[in-house]
């Protein structure tokens, strides 16, 4: 009975002594709260009016995992995520009792089945295809699908190290990004293509400008194969990179060339391209200079200044880009203004079509090779761009997603929880190279393996030989139409 009566009254002091300690720092946080004069909310609410803040932070995170449902999210739903997870960890991605995908959604496409598919007999692999057939070493590329722009400094080194590893194991190419080729780009031994960016990272001479022995230095590692010049990426087009100082630490600042410490900004644009003229004339440069295939990259704004590049192009064959990355004003960064990722530059379902379209015209389709990026992380979106016009396609947040990311929106802050975009050794740790490049691997031939699912569903065998009459796209009322009506190829115009 003693020891009862002792425990309850410890037990009492102790719920006493916590109740005080509530109450102080309650009304501490009362005092602060009716001073400031920031926070109108907290000034005339003040401690409970510090849950609104809470709340807003934490509501994402509810979303996504307890309200959200598989197809509602953005910029990715929950249903590609996890197909994306499941091809990573090399699990089925067969699903039961019917999808969960609305078909009647404008735009939606549709692939026609053949009434007599490809036998197994008949199917076929994509052969490589010649990239740069005017450069002294052109490209042969092997993957239809590939890792887009991602630079070291937007990534962690485990990152790269994993997609480096990745990629060699999957037979794909690697883009450096903007930031300049790192030793994690080249130590697995994949396919670089090296990203020349507005501010010339990794290339830039001291008194601006690109300098040949860097681009030379850099066009010696033979793991590098071809250059591209980014005129805009999707998010931003008319913004250069943004790089957070919290992530320039010593070894990015000596990779990219800048201070330790201070963000790295991009220029808007090149400063030495200012016409068309002047970019065909730093493609011939860059070419001569390496010997490898050099093309740009650039988001399209609308027909009739992309009719006007293709006129300069055929006006000087011999200088034409060996490839053009469309990006889609879809596409992702880890940091850009939310005016330029929400609201310039068309989208690639748009922009695909049309560019494919204007290099025949204009009698450059063996010359010129296109890529599609932005926002095509799923089979589907794959064959699409290849029915459209694609060559290749690449793709930067699909791969992040095979690395473990969770889109917790945390890429422009140095947080990312999964290590992928942070240079946080705590973060990092939790992304083990050795078992994370497996999972790049793997998703990198699961998409290739379901794309030519898709092909052999239509009937042709391989994926390159989908074509627009293979697409139907759903239109308002519920019926859909075939993609070579509503978006005729040019040769087919040509011949009608």
């Amino acid at each position: 009975m003693g020891f009862a009566f002792y425990a309850i009254e410890l037990l009492t002091y102790v719920f006493v002594l916590l109740m005080g300690v509530v109450l102080l720092v309650a009304g501490v946080l009362f005092a602060i709260d009716r001073r400031q004069t920031k926070d109108a909310i907290r000034r005339n609410y003040p401690v409970i009016g510090r849950f609104r803040h809470i709340f807003s932070e934490l509501g994402e995170f509810f979303r996504q995992y307890f309200f959200a449902m598989d197809r509602e999210e953005l910029p990715f739903n929950r249903a590609q995520r996890e197909w994306v997870g499941r091809a990573s960890e090399g699990a089925g991605n067969t699903i039961a009792f019917g999808s969960t995908r609305n078909i009647t959604v404008p735009g939606t496409p549709i692939f026609v089945n053949a009434p007599f598919p490809k036998l197994d007999a008949d199917f076929a692999k994509s052969a490589p295809l010649e990239i740069g057939p005017t450069a002294r070493v052109p490209y042969h590329a092997p993957s239809i699908f590939n890792i887009s722009g991602m630079s070291y400094g937007a990534l962690s080194k485990p990152a790269v190290q994993a997609l480096s590893r990745g990629a060699a194991e999957a037979g794909v190419w690697l883009n450096t990004g903007e930031g300049g080729v790192s030793p994690f780009h080249l130590e697995g031994g994949c396919d670089i293509v090296f990203q020349i960016g507005t501010a010339k990272y990794g290339v830039r001479a001291s008194e601006g400008g690109i300098s040949d022995d860097k681009l030379s230095a850099v066009a010696a590692h033979e793991q590098v194969r071809m250059f591209e010049i980014k005129l805009s990426q999707g998010a931003k087009p008319g913004k250069g990179g943004i790089l957070p100082a919290a992530k320039v630490n010593a070894e990015i600042a000596a990779i990219r060339g800048i201070r330790e410490g201070e963000a790295s900004i991009s220029p808007n644009r090149h400063p030495e391209i200012g016409s068309w003229d002047e970019l065909l004339d730093m493609i011939a440069h860059v070419r001569e200079v390496t010997g490898k295939p050099v093309g740009i990259k650039t988001v399209v704004g609308g027909e009739a200044v992309m009719r006007e590049m293709f006129m300069n192009i055929a006006s000087r064959s011999a200088d034409a880009p060996d490839f053009i990355t469309i990006d889609g004003g879809e596409g992702g960064t880890g940091a850009a203004p939310m005016p330029l990722m929400d609201l310039v530059g068309m989208s690639v379902r748009e922009a695909l079509p049309m560019v494919c379209d204007l290099r025949d015209e204009y009698g450059l389709r063996d010359r010129v090779r296109l890529i599609a990026s932005g926002k095509l992380v799923n089979p589907g979106d794959v064959a699409w761009a290849l029915a459209a016009g694609a060559d290749f396609i690449t793709s930067a947040r699909g791969f992040m997603f095979s690395l473990g990311c969770i889109q917790a929106l945390k890429c422009n802050k140095n947080t990312c929880p999964t290590g992928i975009t942070t240079h946080d050794p705590r973060f990092q740790k939790g992304l083990v190279v050795t078992e994370k490049y497996k999972r790049v691997a793997r998703y990198a031939r699961e998409i290739i393996h379901e794309v030519e699912v898709i092909a052999h569903s239509v009937g042709v065998a391989e994926p390159r030989q989908i074509r627009r009459r293979h697409v139907r796209i759903m239109q308002e009322g519920g019926h859909s139409r075939p993609m070579n009506e509503l978006m005729p190829s040019y040769s087919a115009v040509a011949q009608s």
